[in-house]
């Protein structure tokens, strides 16, 4: 933009010498400063207005720089040009003003006078002002007048009072413009996204403007963030065609003029879009996007919307208030989403199956299972391609056996992500859009699921494990949070995370056992055996003790089958021409028993054997709770006992269970009826220790003590084991680190191995549920002994790699001793031997193990042999306990001489003599 010509003449008279300031007077809005002489007046009806350009009579401002391309050279700003534009601007942009003007007969401006105010007479005349402030020069040259004098006289005073340009400032009173921007996307990082100040120079329509950013005067085109308004149509050669009118162009260009054009506003630069800038405009009101949204000026757009940093909900919001209003731009809208019943749209539940990245299965609260499909978003898919021998693209051949999960590269990653997240997890699903059916698949219903608050769907882009579906722009059939998911897969591009990465897509390449058989016992079986557990993922459910099992340490599939027990057979359908075939009774249920506690979820397995066939493999497996499936099928009335378990360890555990589950006459023992056995003479167990001579036997094991109870039993970790369990420890921190638990998303059960955030340190260890009540839970610390009552929000899942390990601290009693009854007494000698023990290195060995409660142990000095026990006994501390055992009964004679020596000496709890005679009977009431 510039100033008025040079050639302007100074004055505008008419044919009887009376000059512009005669003529009638109009009014009308300032609807923008060209320069400190000239401005752009427009009517206050119409939309848009008629406007006039009015060049003030007699003076001339100094000339504003011209950018290059627009009609000429780059030129500089004369000095003192920028502060006279911007005094004008403040004073008048967007006020109503009178004015007057007239043509002269040898130019093609109009010039005139402006007045601030009510009428000429009592308004303030903007010529005069300019005059007065020392910012425009007055034109003596022309036929005198009344108005020529005044202004003479005005601008002898301003050089007299050394007033704006006449003000002898050492400094050149110009701007530094840079025109064009070099580096665009440098500039918006430079801001990073804090509000910039910045004034609006033009409105080229409703959503592209051009704007001086401040203090640096960087001139950019910017394209207003998630919205696109009616432009001008473009000719052949790329110019705006005007004699093409575009419907409510017009309207909203003038809509952001009025409100806009040369006012001082605040832009956050978001992105960039070849050479010109994506952001927000903030102005006094709000966001001027919204504004036009709501007016029906504008349309939302994807594409702008996801590089948005906040707001992009309100902008979706007031677009459908336009909608429903149907405002302008909708006025012919027509709603195509469709209606739901309350039961559809929104409902709470738990993940019982994840499938392959785009949809889960729910069990709601009565039972139902729905299956529910993500909103907008798309799982990984197979875009490998190979060169045919003509130079062709071709898409590779499947195989028969082709498995999705595991060929198409990033699934099995989606697949798992949402396993680990969601699977026994409540979740919320809120229905977004249905789905019609297509190309032989069913209608489909899709939801936004939340988890603990998070968006699971927004959580997977983010990761670059999906990838968001593009509606087209009038299609209301998307996700409620759609302009999220594309903010997210942005970030996930820019970040190069999962599909979106550099780096070659490769599938995942397994084992398939469960086709190629022949290599089980050959390869595989050895070591699956010779491990005392391996951890594995049931992929599969084919009946209730029949598995397809993965295990990622070998990177196989195998059939896995549960030992010991028999398992009435589930229904199976018409397959490769085998005919279906009806279950067994509580075959159905044992397959939903097993279903609902291991599909899908970590699993520690020992293997012992394969079938005859040598197709499958048999063994015993431990859910994520630690609990024996072989065991609970029994015990819940849904297998037998099989006779090939006696030889087994668990065998004692399942004959208990099928014992309980036939006197409870559960499923398959419903009509048992207990068959009379005649009893045989029994050689008891005890009996026969007594008739075996023992000999007590000593095998000392280095132990750290790591915690005492108030029972005198005490916890104790084996030396030889203290580097496995760091490296054990160190591993769980750094997977609670790097992939944190979600709040809330465990139910504690008692019983339950789980991991619990301990109050001092606020690491994660593994610990058991003792008792559970409310909010609140106590909780054994497996691997050091110490117990703790926390909220249930600090405690979660333990991962499955953590599950396999025993507890490192083994819980003891000190042996051959008892507490005395009195509680201070009690109290000191607690105090005492945790003084002797308590975080030391001391020698345990094993004296006797009980049917019940912790084995009795006798604990030494590793320096001195000192008997911790007995040396407490002798102390005074404790009493000795009188135990019948043979092999302990030099033992405890020991320990008895040296309480009669404690006795003797009336030490601390002998002090007044013999404490063990208050059983007397005359101490009694």
């Amino acid at each position: 933009m510039s100033g008025p010509a040079a050639t302007t003449p100074a004055t505008a008279t008419n044919k009887d010498g009376d000059s512009a300031a005669a003529a009638p007077k109009r009014r009308g809005v300032v609807k923008q400063v060209l320069s400190g002489d000239t401005v752009v007046i427009r009517a206050q009806k119409g939309a848009p207005p008629p406007e006039k350009q009015i060049t003030f009579s007699y003076v001339l401002a100094p000339k504003l720089a011209r950018r290059p391309g627009a009609g000429g050279d780059e030129t500089r700003d004369e000095s003192w040009a920028w502060d006279s534009r911007e005094f004008l601007r403040k004073k008048l942009i967007g006020e109503e003003v009178l004015f007057s003007f007239e043509k002269p007969a040898n130019s093609n401006r109009e010039y005139g006078f402006v007045w601030l105010g009510k009428d000429a007479e009592t308004g303030e005349n903007i010529v005069e002002t300019m005059v007065r402030e020392g910012f425009v020069t007055v034109r003596r040259e022309g036929r005198p007048s009344s108005e020529l004098q005044r202004l003479i006289d005005l601008e002898e005073q301003a050089k007299s009072a050394n007033r704006g340009k006449w003000s002898h400032v050492p400094t050149e009173k110009v701007r530094h413009i840079k025109w064009t921007q070099e580096n665009p996307a440098h500039l918006v990082e430079y801001y990073g996204g804090k509000p910039v100040q910045a004034i609006i120079e033009h409105v080229r329509d409703g959503s592209t403007v051009r704007a001086f950013l401040l203090p640096e005067f960087q001139y950019i085109t910017l394209m207003i963030s998630g919205i696109r308004c009616p432009g001008v149509k473009l000719d052949s050669d790329g110019k705006p065609d005007l004699s093409v009118k575009i419907p409510f162009a017009d309207e909203a260009r003038f809509f952001v003029e009025s409100r806009l054009l040369q006012r001082e506003v605040e832009i956050r630069l978001e992105s960039v879009n070849n050479s010109n800038f994506i952001g927000t405009i903030l102005f006094p009101k709000g966001n001027i996007a919204e504004s036009l949204l709501r007016e029906g000026l504008a349309k939302c757009v994807d594409w702008s919307m996801a590089v948005m940093k906040s707001g992009a909900d309100k902008l979706r919001a007031a677009e459908r208030t336009a909608k429903e209003k149907r405002l302008r731009l909708w006025q012919d809208y027509q709603s195509k989403a469709p209606t739901f019943n309350a039961k559809e749209k929104d409902f709470t539940g738990t993940v019982v199956e994840v499938f392959n990245g785009d949809a889960i299965n729910v069990r709601l609260s009565n039972g139902v299972v729905k299956k529910v499909f993500f909103s907008s978003i798309r799982p990984p898919r197979d875009t490998r391609s190979i060169v045919g021998s003509e130079g062709e693209v071709v898409v590779p051949q499947r195989g028969k056996n082709f498995r999705p999960l595991y060929e198409i590269p990033f699934m099995f990653e989606t697949r798992e992500f949402l396993r680990k997240k969601l699977i026994n997890k409540k979740v919320q699903c809120n229905l977004d859009y249905i789905s019609p059916a297509r190309d032989n698949f069913p209608e489909k219903y899709c939801y936004t699921v939340l988890v603990g608050g998070q968006n699971v769907a927004e959580a997977m882009v983010a990761k670059g494990l999906a990838n968001c579906v593009r509606h087209r722009q009038d299609d209301d059939q998307r996700s409620s949070v759609y302009d999220q998911l594309l903010a997210a897969e942005s970030q996930a591009i820019k970040g190069q995370k999962g599909m979106f990465g550099k780096k070659d897509n490769t599938p995942l390449r397994i084992n398939d056992l469960t086709v190629d058989h022949s290599r089980i016992k050959v390869q595989y079986l050895p070591s699956w055996q010779r491990a005392l557990r391996t951890e594995g993922i049931v992929e599969f459910v084919a009946s209730g003790s029949r598995l397809r099992l993965y295990i990622p340490k070998d990177s196989c599939l195998v059939t896995f089958l549960l030992a010991g027990i028999s398992c009435p057979r589930s229904s199976r359908p018409a397959l490769n021409g085998i005919p279906a075939q009806d279950g067994e009774p509580y075959g159905e249920e044992a397959l939903a028993f097993t279903r609902d506690r291991v599909l899908q979820r970590d699993v520690s397995v020992h293997i012992d054997t394969t079938d005859k066939a040598g197709s499958s493999v048999i063994g015993w497996l431990w859910t994520d709770n630690n609990v024996n499936l072989s065991v609970a099928l029994v015990e819940e009335g849904l297998a037998e006992v099989h006779f090939s378990a006696e030889k087994s360890e668990y065998y004692r555990q399942l004959k208990n269970a099928e014992d309980r589950a036939k006197a409870a006459k559960k499923n398959i023992w419903a009509n048992y009826v207990e068959q009379m056995v005649e009893e045989k003479p029994v050689v008891v167990e005890e009996e026969k220790e007594e008739k075996t001579p023992l000999e007590r036997k000593v095998n000392y094991e280095d132990v750290i003590v790591t915690e005492i109870t108030a029972d005198l039993t005490f916890f104790a970790q084996a030396v030889e084991n203290g580097v496995k369990l760091e490296s054990m420890m160190a591993k769980l921190h750094a997977e609670f680190q790097a992939n944190p638990p979600t709040v809330g998303a465990y139910t504690p059960k008692r019983g339950d191995l789980c991991a619990a955030q301990f109050s001092a340190d606020n690491q994660w260890y593994r610990a058991k549920v003792e008792r559970v009540q409310g909010s609140n839970a106590t909780v054994l610390y497996v691997d050091y002994g110490n117990k703790e009552t926390v909220p249930t929000n600090r405690l979660a899942s333990l991962p499955s790699g953590f599950t396999s390990d025993r507890p490192y601290a083994t819980e003891y009693a000190l042996a051959l001793v008892q507490l005395p009854s009195d509680n201070e007494d009690k109290e000191e000698a607690l105090r005492i031997f945790a003084e002797d023990v308590l975080n030391r290195t001391v020698k345990l060995n094993v004296e006797l193990k009980p049917a019940t409660g912790p084995a009795l142990a006798t604990l030494h000095d590793p320096t001195t042999n000192v008997d911790i026990g007995k040396q407490l006994v002798a102390d005074g501390y404790v009493l000795a306990e009188k135990r019948r055992e043979r092999k302990l009964k030099d033992l405890v004679e020991q320990y008895r001489v040296a309480q009669q020596a404690a006795l003797a000496a009336h030490l601390v709890i002998w002090k007044y003599g013999d404490i063990t005679q208050d059983d007397a009977p005359e101490f009694s009431r």
